[in-house]
């Protein structure tokens, strides 16, 4: 049983498109994709430095530009379920077919914008805790006022809140642990990012949803979600809640599913299944020259 994910921010990495667009093809949907969503995808994705594509509101959009793009060269239709880690919630939706490639485009442009908008309210930031006891990390996270933002799984958590706090965290992390600050402009999934949902509501109150072809694996809670609406629901109300990818890794193993495709810019999540779901077979799509090969991975774990 396959299922293809998608990651998020952190992951892009400048000139990731540059394989993809030797496809004339590909090269002319993102170009499509650019003028749609009034963003250069083309030169962001190929010529921009790390700086300008750390930025927020350009690589929100650039990371599920670049899995939609994988999808369309891998050409996989008939997989059992779908998932992203936050922003890849995007693609995740598009690949279920609850809302068009478009839609999703334009709901993370307006994703982006937004929660950069958020951050620039109130100074915060995130860093990732790396190993350690699980509820130790969590019971100083607590007394730190900070917020789990992200469970990963596999000995991560990411936590979120306070500079300050942050600072402490650092000089002091819980027992077996070690701490690295990460180079975000804001404390994403806490309430820090309250100001972005009601924008991002109002927008996808405009989207046309469709009935899903493929289940998606919700960040809220490692729930199997078929209602189109629901999907959409979620990715709005998940930019100030946690994400528990901890619990989309255990749905993933609960359910059966044997391998595991993720989509460009590829590597973090396949990381983090590796320590969490090591019994699930993985496979990084990164360039284009990885299609062959994901292909036949695929064909493995297909029924």
């Amino acid at each position: 049983m396959l299922a293809i994910i998608a990651p998020g921010q952190g992951s892009q990495t400048p000139g990731m498109f540059n394989s993809w667009i030797t496809n004339p093809e590909l090269h002319e949907l993102l170009s499509k994709w650019s003028m749609r969503i009034d963003l250069d995808l083309l030169r962001l994705g190929t010529t921009a430095d790390a700086d300008e594509i750390k930025d927020t509101a350009n690589a929100q959009p650039l990371i599920v530009a670049a899995s939609l793009l994988g999808a369309h060269a891998l050409g996989i239709k008939n997989y059992a379920y779908t998932s992203g880690h936050s922003v890849g919630e995007l693609a995740a939706a598009a690949l279920s077919g609850a809302i068009s490639d478009e839609d999703a485009l334009r709901l993370v442009r307006a994703r982006g914008i937004e929660m950069a908008k958020a951050a620039a309210q109130s100074p915060a930031g995130m860093s990732a805790v790396l190993g350690g006891d699980r509820d130790l990390v969590l019971t100083r996270l607590a007394e730190l006022k900070l917020v789990a933002a992200n469970d990963n799984g596999g000995g991560q958590i990411v936590a979120a809140g306070d500079l300050t706090a942050l600072g402490a965290l650092a000089e002091n992390p819980p027992e077996g642990s070690r701490v690295r600050a990460l180079a975000v402009a804001g404390a994403f999934h806490t309430d820090y990012m309250s100001p972005a949902v009601e924008p991002l509501r109002a927008m996808a109150a405009t989207i046309t949803a469709s009935p899903t072809k493929i289940s998606v694996i919700s960040n809220k809670d490692g729930e199997v979600v078929t209602d189109a609406t629901a999907v959409l629901d979620r990715i709005v109300n998940q930019i100030a809640n946690p994400v528990r990818w901890d619990l989309c890794m255990q749905a993933l193993k609960n359910l059966g599913v044997t391998g595991v495709i993720e989509l460009p810019p590829a590597g973090t999540l396949v990381g983090l299944l590796k320590r969490g779901a090591p019994e699930i077979e993985c496979f990084a799509l990164k360039t284009a020259d990885d299609l062959a090969a994901a292909k036949e991975f695929a064909g493995r774990h297909i029924k």
